[in-house]
């Protein structure tokens, strides 16, 4: 599903370059659940960033889906985006001035209107949350928040997610519904590789990968 070949990042800033990635070797089977962990400037969100196609490395190469990233242009990237993977952020990035259904339904593919907003529902309803379909986010708690976010990503049924500190805001509580969420989408056969500090965290994964100033070092 996923596989990184001498991966390096290097971040061009006005006071010199920064080395987010350093010659990251990384494969992961379909279907594998991946915790990331590794301290904050590890290159943690980095590693997912070129993973989802958001960006390209300095060197080496990102094959995901059997398509390699950096040789696929900015439209490209884009559909394989929409079409493989599924993002979840820790601040949900959800849009204010649309319901909970139009947000989910919003990431469906182009032509695919009303079988995105049928897939919204579908998911909304196994989510716990039909009673808030016409409801806006700031009318939403945090957990209910995210549990949309995680319908939304899994709208167009991806291959894989990609979850960068989804439970960073959230109570130990809803927190294990996000986490259960994930794995229920992995034992599917769905691929995750989730970024987290969250020790729980571990219980739900296969592997874990620990990052250590752009390095995979032993757990």
């Amino acid at each position: 599903m996923i596989r990184l070949e001498g991966v390096t990042k290097v971040y061009r800033t006005a006071n010199g370059p920064v080395s987010a990635l350093a010659g990251i070797d990384l494969e992961v089977p379909p279907g594998q659940f991946v915790v990331v962990r590794g301290p904050s400037g590890s290159g943690k969100s980095t590693l997912l960033t070129l993973i989802g196609g958001l960006g390209t490395p300095t060197a080496g190469r990102v094959i995901v889906a059997g398509k390699d990233l950096g040789s696929l242009g900015p439209a490209s990237r884009a559909r394989f985006r929409a079409q493989q993977v599924g993002f979840v952020f820790q601040t949900f990035q959800l849009l204010p001035y649309l319901t909970v259904l139009e947000n989910v339904a919003l990431a469906g593919l182009p032509g695919r209107e009303t079988a995105s907003r049928h897939r919204a529902g579908q998911l909304l309803e196994r989510f716990q949350l039909t009673d808030r379909i016409g409801h806006r986010p700031a009318e939403l708690s945090t957990g209910e928040c995210q549990r949309v976010a995680i319908a939304r990503a899994m709208v167009n049924q991806p291959q894989l997610i990609l979850a960068d500190e989804p439970t960073g805001n959230l109570d130990p509580a809803n927190s294990t519904t996000v986490l259960e969420l994930l794995a229920g989408f992995h034992r599917e056969g769905g691929t995750v590789l989730l970024v987290t500090h969250q020790e729980r965290a571990i219980q739900f994964a296969q592997r874990t990968v620990v990052l250590k100033s752009g390095s995979i070092v032993p757990g």
